[in-house]
């Protein structure tokens, strides 16, 4: 298995596709796909386009659907949510599909929903991530980081570097077998550093900094955690993710 760490979408090999591709858009957009499908959401549907999103979800009984949109971190108007797991409680998502569209996240997984395997990953479901590529054990793994409007991201690095420093853990791997390129080995040097102060290093972060401005302290301390979702979303088809049974 070797793992390839990829600062933003517009950064990906053109081909050959990778047999697992990983999204990952810790603030906030695959924090909150994770915690939807673990609060019983039926699956997420991921857009680039708002008006593509509203045409689609205009099809879904309303009862059954939910729409998030989020631009520059801020809630799209007339959308019933934003970009915040947190206002994804049971109550409001069970049984109903998320059609959503952010700045950033839902990018990344269309850049790379032609893989065979295609993993949505932020820190607070690391550990059912490096479950499944343990088990799998696919041959080549993109770890695509969504950035901020194509440049690189704190976050979603560090998040790259704690899948790949608990394989590590877990297995007689050594990280030059492990590394397909030299921005792996620098995501495990920087979730090394900082693994102990995980919510500091997202407060440092660019992006941390816009949400904070638009007071979402608590969004931060919930995507900082790690391993607190046992919930893997995986791509059953093109821009649709449900939650591995």
């Amino acid at each position: 298995m070797k793992l390839f760490v990829y600062h933003t979408p517009e950064l990906t090999p053109k081909d050959p596709a990778p047999e697992c591709a990983i999204a990952i858009d810790v603030l906030r957009a695959t924090s909150t796909m994770a915690t939807v499908l673990a609060a019983g959401g039926e699956a997420v549907q991921v857009f680039s386009d708002l008006d593509q999103l509203m045409e689609v979800s205009e099809k879904w009984p309303p009862a059954k659907r939910l729409r998030a949109g989020e631009r520059g971190g801020a809630k799209v108007a007339g959308f019933e949510l934003g970009n915040s797991p947190l206002d994804c409680t049971p109550e409001l998502v069970q049984g109903c599909r998320l059609f959503i569209s952010t700045t950033n996240g839902t990018r990344a997984l269309q850049r790379v929903q032609d893989a065979p395997i295609v993993l949505a990953a932020a820190l607070i479901n690391r550990a059912a991530v490096v479950k499944f590529l343990l088990e799998k054990q696919p041959e080549t793994v993109w770890l695509v980081g969504s950035g901020w409007e194509g440049s690189f991201s704190l976050e979603d690095t560090v998040c790259a570097g704690a899948i790949a420093h608990s394989i590590l853990q877990q297995t007689h791997l050594s990280q030059e077998e492990l590394a397909g390129n030299d921005e792996l080995i620098s995501a495990i040097s920087l979730y090394s550093q900082w693994q102990d102060n995980l919510l500091g290093l997202l407060h440092q972060a660019s992006h941390g900094k816009r949400l904070l401005r638009l007071e979402c302290h608590e969004d931060l301390k919930y995507c900082s955690q790690t391993d607190i979702l046992d919930v893997l979303p995986i791509q059953q088809e093109a821009g649709v993710l449900k939650k591995q049974i």
